[in-house]
């Protein structure tokens, strides 16, 4: 059913794609009245600013203007950008297998290679490739399994840490700043990583939000979404959520889909995208192929890796690079592929797929004792005559080229980079804005992103509610209304002591939060779309409401139950206490979340972490009797501080008495004598001491039992300050772990 609607919406044997119906037009007669196929700068016309460049004014979105692809003039105008890289070499450092067969061959080598020992060995992924992209074209990069296809996206993308990395990336002549390189650019990963419980309209629109400059009005970008969706072919799947494992949404190809658009939204120059085609039919393959080639054609650079392209996909692509074990074999267009063989010796029979003939070739010399060495070198001697045969026209064409600042101007004057970019700057890097969107607006979006996926999944809230409903009701009553003997007064400690811990445990199941969204997260904030700061904060503010619930219901269920002290106004600081633990075990599962990239092992470490909180916090053994080389871990203990300050609140209250008369004599050996003679030994004390003890004589207060428990230091209300305190250190701890940790580079 879902490929009978793609093939509806979107038809691989058409050059054209949907446009908007005649409700959703502007009033734009130049786009009525063409003839030509719409491109992506028709959709980008209808929901520009019109501004006229007699004024000047560089604080508005710059006019979307109309490219023709049947005019034969844009053929001989010079590429604005080109993209070249230059002797990219990449190597890691592996270990080698420890086998005694090795070691003992290894003891006989003469010498090791250069950056070898005797327990590593260097692996080299990427060995000397150069080449360059054009603006128009789409750049595919082809060979088998481990050839380094996503190696070379990545270095191209900027997405390798500097250190082994060699090589030069220019873009038109000039070096490639990091910091614009992100607002430039985007990459598509293999994994198609989205929220599945959003629909597609609102994932694209989402992005929009993100990508797209404030001063753009949110109908304008409502305009560009919609132009999107019918430029990608997914009018009949935007309402359709994205859907996972669990619920069912959109196709793969669909879905793939998305994830271009998302990176697209914005109008990138350069376009970075591994295997696109990864699991798709072929229909699907060539549809997200189609939608690339019309991308590069409105003025980008695409450059795409692709395990095995079909032959209707060939012929959409402009240039072809094959890897073999990070070497090239092969650079150039599809036509001289036979030439390029034929050359070689091994001429490409007409009735085969030019590329998978290349590719059997390729994986069959690599089984050969030579490797494709000699392919190696053959595709270097053929480029230099290739290159000497057109070096005239190479060297005018260089005299035309523009530089990078004048490019990306022109680029703007044509409608590109929408994201705010202006004509005004006295670099490239000056000219377009690190941030589309302030830190203000990007934690309003991303709270309303995070609230709306939340509200689709009911049961998660429903679950923790209910674990916070089961424990308090067990709880109230395993604990119901408790008296004020001594025996009451160790099952306060008890059950205070339980509830605080228990407060830190449920707290647990927010690991998986940001564990399921890292990868978007990484996605989203390699690229600029908001800054690492406004996630944390409205992770944080998100995360207060259901917070709020959850100690409200805990807290009601418990503290009349079990017949605790103070009233209204000691309910309200018991409900404070328990929020704020709720807000500090959020906070330190959170971090965890951060720093750790595995559920089973977070969990681990925040099962073992809060056992430890609970041991120190004072309840098993007093502030005063733990040794002096742990005394440190009381006082970072997550559970001390709500524990003694719910303790203050229960006892401080110094008319109430907990031991009173012959209750002195509970919990000894005298405990199960008679009444009668227990008065009369208290009658004896009475005599021997000098003072009147009766029945109804006081003997343990409430501040008694907090000096016995050595809980001195901090007010109750101190005690709920720091509790909160531990909460937002957290979460500028969890910040860091983004910060350092969250690079997106490979190592």
């Amino acid at each position: 059913m879902s490929s009978r609607i793609e093939e509806e919406n979107f038809s691989p044997a058409s050059d054209t794609f949907p446009i908007f119906s005649s409700q959703m037009e502007l009033g734009d007669s130049s786009i009525a009245n063409t003839s030509a196929s719409p491109t992506l700068a028709h959709f980008l016309k209808q929901v520009g600013d019109v501004r006229k460049e007699a004024t000047g004014d560089g604080n508005e979105t710059p006019v979307h203007q109309v490219l023709d692809l049947s005019d034969p003039s844009i053929e001989s105008r010079p590429s604005p950008f080109v993209l070249t890289f230059s002797n990219l070499t990449y190597s890691v450092k592996v270990r080698r297998k420890m086998s005694l067969p090795s070691l003992i061959s290894r003891r006989r080598m003469s010498e090791p290679e250069v950056g070898d020992s005797f327990f590593t060995l260097t692996k080299t992924l990427l060995n000397d490739i150069s080449g360059e992209a054009r603006d128009g074209e789409i750049l595919a990069v082809l060979g088998a399994s481990g050839s380094g296809k996503s190696t070379l996206i990545d270095a191209l993308a900027n997405r390798i840490a500097k250190g082994s990395f060699q090589g030069t990336v220019t873009l038109n002549g000039e070096t490639l700043e990091s910091r614009l390189l992100k607002v430039i650019s985007a990459y598509v990963m293999q994994d198609d990583l989205l929220f599945p419980m959003l629909t597609v309209e609102e994932t694209l629109m989402f992005a929009a939000e993100f990508r797209l400059p404030r001063t753009l009005s949110k109908s304008k970008k409502k305009l560009r979404v919609q132009a999107l969706i019918d430029q990608l072919g997914l009018r009949n799947a935007a309402k359709t959520i994205i859907g996972d494992e669990g619920h069912r949404g959109v196709s793969g190809g669909e879905r793939r889909r998305v994830s271009i658009g998302i990176d697209i939204i914005h109008d990138p120059i350069l376009l970075f995208l591994d295997e696109p085609t990864s699991g798709l039919d072929s229909t699907s393959a060539y549809m997200v192929v189609k939608v690339l080639q019309r991308i590069a054609q409105s003025g980008s650079i695409v450059i795409m890796s692709v395990h095995q392209p079909s032959y209707r996909i060939l012929g959409l692509l402009d240039r072809l690079l094959f890897l073999s074990r990070g070497q090239t074999v092969y650079s150039g267009s599809p036509m001289n592929l036979p030439q390029y063989f034929a050359d070689f010796g091994h001429p490409i029979p007409d009735s085969e797929n030019r590329t998978e003939f290349a590719l059997d070739l390729i994986r069959e010399l690599e089984g050969s004792p030579g490797g494709t060495r000699s392919l190696v070198e053959f595709n270097k001697s053929w480029q230099n005559m290739k290159k000497h045969n057109v070096a005239s026209n190479s060297e005018a064409s260089d005299r035309h080229g523009l530089s990078m600042k004048e490019a990306i101007s022109a680029s703007i004057s044509r409608g590109k980079l929408v994201s705010g970019a202006t004509n005004n700057g006295a670099s490239p890097s000056s000219m377009v804005p690190r941030f589309a969107n302030s830190l203000w607006i990007e934690m309003v979006v991303l709270a309303k992103r995070s609230m709306m996926n939340s509200r689709r999944m009911p049961e998660l809230l429903g679950i923790r509610l209910g674990a916070v409903m089961v424990t308090g009701f067990i709880l109230a009553t395993m604990f119901w209304h408790l008296d004020k003997s001594p025996k009451g007064v160790q099952e306060r400690l008890g059950f205070f002591a339980f509830a605080m811990s228990t407060t830190y445990y449920t707290c647990a199941d927010a690991l998986p939060v940001f564990l399921q969204e890292r990868y978007i997260f990484m996605r989203e904030t390699a690229y600029n779309a908001y800054r690492r700061s406004s996630y944390v904060l409205s992770h944080s503010f998100v995360s207060i409401p259901s917070l709020i619930f959850l100690a409200l219901a805990f807290s009601g269920t418990t503290f009349w139950a079990v017949g605790l002290d103070g009233g209204l106004s000691g309910f309200l600081l018991y409900f404070l206490i328990i929020f704020a633990s709720f807000w500090a075990g959020n906070s330190f599962v959170t971090f965890v979340s951060g720093v750790v990239p595995h559920v089973m092992l977070g969990y681990t470490i925040v099962v073992a972490i809060l056992a430890y909180f609970l041991l120190f916090s004072g309840f098993f053994i007093n502030r005063d009797r733990i040794p002096s080389y742990w005394i440190w871990f009381h006082y970072i203990s997550l559970v001390k501080y709500p524990y003694e300050a719910v303790l203050q609140n229960e006892f401080s209250n110094p008319t109430r008495c907990f031991v009173k008369g012959v209750q002195i004599f509970d919990n000894t050996p005298l405990g199960s004598v008679p009444n009668a003679l227990k008065l009369k030994l208290l009658s004896s004390m009475s005599n021997t001491l000098g003072m009147e003890l009766t029945s109804s004589t006081c003997f343990t207060t409430g501040a008694d039992i907090l000096q016995q428990q050595g809980i001195t230091d901090l007010s109750k209300w101190n005690c709920l300050w720091v509790t909160v305190a531990w909460g937002f250190l957290f979460r500028i701890l969890f910040y860091f772990a983004l910060l350092l940790g969250s690079k997106n580079k490979r190592r």
